[in-house]
């Protein structure tokens, strides 16, 4: 099995439109579960850890192998999501590992 987690840093200049934007994301997210069979769990959480080193939100994904991971990554509904994801955030990390 593969794990693939994300965490994602929104500009918190204004911090109403941060807020939306986190939520927008979250929604965006809950599309992928049923809609890529490679896919097979998804988790989304909401930090609320106010360090300044804390990422905003994360994603943690399950996959059966490398290949179905692959094939998530390509999937055009996770390219939609993950364009509109990059114009909404600051920083990005990403860890993958099998398990």
């Amino acid at each position: 099995m593969v794990k693939h987690v994300v965490m994602w840093r929104f500009d918190h200049t204004d911090e109403i439109v941060a807020r939306e934007n986190i939520k927008e994301v979250k929604n965006l997210l809950m599309e992928l579960p049923g809609n890529i069979p490679e896919l097979e769990f998804l988790e989304v959480g909401e930090n609320f850890n106010p360090s300044e080193v804390s990422f905003d939100l994360v994603l943690i994904t399950t996959h059966n192998d490398k290949n179905a991971l692959d094939n998530y990554r390509v999937n055009p509904l996770h390219q939609k999501i993950a364009n509109r994801i990059k114009t909404l955030i600051v920083d990005r990390v990403v860890v993958d590992f099998e398990y």
